[in-house]
């Protein structure tokens, strides 16, 4: 099991490039995170949802996607709550007091799901969740070291060097947590180092010498890293924004609530394209090619954020100028004249104003569509792989022009023009001829978003290969404790 001194020290792309390493070498490889709390997730084979990264993990590991490799998702919706998914089912949602205060009753669900995956795989690769020295957090814990002792895992702590004082991270995780927790830990992984590696010789004789246990690293930044799909909020953050040139120039608000953001990924991947994702303070560049509006976790909170911001206006002025619009599941909600949320799913009940860009309108309701589809394209024909996520349903006359079908069943709308669509479709950009079709004369003619994907898993295997020894990782697993 991985945890880590923090959030974001590297722990799900070091599980995903051991899950390419380790099939690579022959093992049936399974990963698991007992506790996931991300608004980017994927679908599955067995009709659920689980977080992005554990998605990755599975590619990367030669399996499909299944709801028992992340029993237990979180998907915050405000600032104080989050819709709570069990084995890829929604359960409710719930303010994170109630939330903390039942988890521990999940514990029994959560290594249910992880001996199934167990009875299939002879290594399961196990990611925990934030810091695993969050004592505050410890009693009724299921993502950590709760998890570690229930099934008697072997843990590795990471720590990220380029944060500053891994030494100390590393070394006052022991300092700060159970004595029982500790004994755990079986070994110390300091990550993202940069510079001669000869140079921590010293810093990792002395987190070795203080724990009693093995340091595994430095392991170097995989440069590659930004070519894999991110799974949290924070990825957005460090993605770079490169200025127009001669690009076709995609401008992205950045919603509060932005959900499925990797749908951008392969747009981010194509060399004559920019992808600006604006930060709230800052209009909508008046140069763009096209506006995405994204996926949300709550599409009336982000349609009123969407206004405050003024974006509203800067959207309405790019469509009189000619400009195209694409709205992405809440995005699309977001183009039709209104939103009704009757029942309350998303926050309190009521209806929102939309932008009126296509004549649609939404309502919301309490059944989740989770289904992997095989479109095409309602103009071209080109076929779009992906999936649909939502609350909901979306009708009107705008509906008569489909910006796809699956099984000949319209989905979608467009403008009378065109220039405004709609889609609940998640992932259609990874469809290449899709895209290229999409994009016109911007888009590349080689780029196989999806061999990239592959490719850049093989890429990080090799790193972990030539910097950690995966003979000794190997060698700390043990039989879990079962049922």
């Amino acid at each position: 099991m991985f945890m880590g001194t923090g959030s974001d020290v590297g722990k799900s792309l070091i599980v995903a490039g051991l899950c390419r390493a380790y099939r690579r070498r022959g093992l049936r490889v399974a990963p698991f995170k007992p506790q996931n709390m991300s608004n980017n997730a994927a679908v599955t084979v067995d009709g659920g949802e689980i977080g992005r990264a554990q998605a990755l993990q599975a590619r990367a590991a030669g399996r499909e996607s299944v709801t028992a490799m992340n029993p237990v998702l979180l998907k915050p919706e405000h600032e104080t709550g989050a819709q709570l998914i069990v084995r890829g089912k929604r359960i409710g949602s719930f303010p994170a007091r109630e939330y903390f205060a039942r988890r521990g009753a999940l514990l029994p669900d959560v290594v249910a799901a992880f001996d199934e995956l167990a009875d299939s795989a002879d290594l399961v690769l196990v990611e925990g969740a934030g810091s695993a020295s969050e004592v505050n957090l410890r009693s009724g814990d299921i993502a950590n070291f709760g998890f570690a002792r229930a099934v008697n895992a072997p843990v590795v702590v990471i720590g990220d060097i380029h944060r500053g004082g891994v030494i100390a991270a590393l070394v006052g995780t022991f300092a700060v947590i159970e004595a029982a927790d500790a004994a755990c830990i079986a070994a110390t992984l300091v990550n993202r180092f940069a510079g001669d590696p000869a140079l921590f010789g010293e810093g990792r004789a002395f987190i070795a010498a203080r724990t009693g246990r093995p340091c595994f690293g430095p392991l170097p930044v995989y440069v590659d890293a930004h070519r894999l799909p991110a799974e949290d909020v924070l990825a957005l953050d460090a993605a770079p924004t490169p200025g127009r040139a001669d690009r076709f120039l995609v401008a992205v608000p950045r919603l509060p609530h932005i959900a499925n953001f990797d749908d951008l990924d392969p747009l981010r991947a194509e060399p004559g394209v920019s992808v600006v994702m604006v930060e709230r303070g800052s209009p909508l560049p008046r140069d763009a090619d096209l506006i995405i509006l994204p996926g949300s976790k709550a599409t009336r909170a982000d349609l009123s954020a969407l206004r405050t911001e003024g974006w509203d206006v800067d959207i309405l002025a790019h469509r009189r100028a000619g400009g195209r619009v694409l709205g992405l599941c809440g995005g699309y909600q977001m183009l039709g004249h209104s939103v009704a949320d009757p029942e309350g799913i998303e926050g309190l009940p009521g209806t929102s104003r939309g932008l009126g860009l296509l004549d649609v309108d939404t309502e919301l309701g309490p059944v989740k569509q989770l289904r992997v589809e095989a479109a095409v394209d309602a103009v071209d024909g080109n076929a779009i792989a992906g999936y649909h996520m939502h609350m909901g349903a979306t009708e009107g006359a705008a509906r008569q022009l489909p910006f796809a079908r699956i099984g000949g069943v319209p989905e979608g709308a467009r403008s009378a023009d065109g220039r405004v669509m709609g889609t609940y479709l998640h992932g259609l950009f990874a469809a290449d001829a899709f895209r290229r079709a999409f994009l016109g004369p911007a888009a590349s003619a080689t780029l196989d978003y999806e061999a990239g994907i592959d490719a850049a898993l093989d890429g990080l295997a090799a790193h972990l290969e030539r910097h950690l020894d995966l003979d000794a990782l190997l060698a700390l697993a043990r039989p879990p404790r079962r049922g």
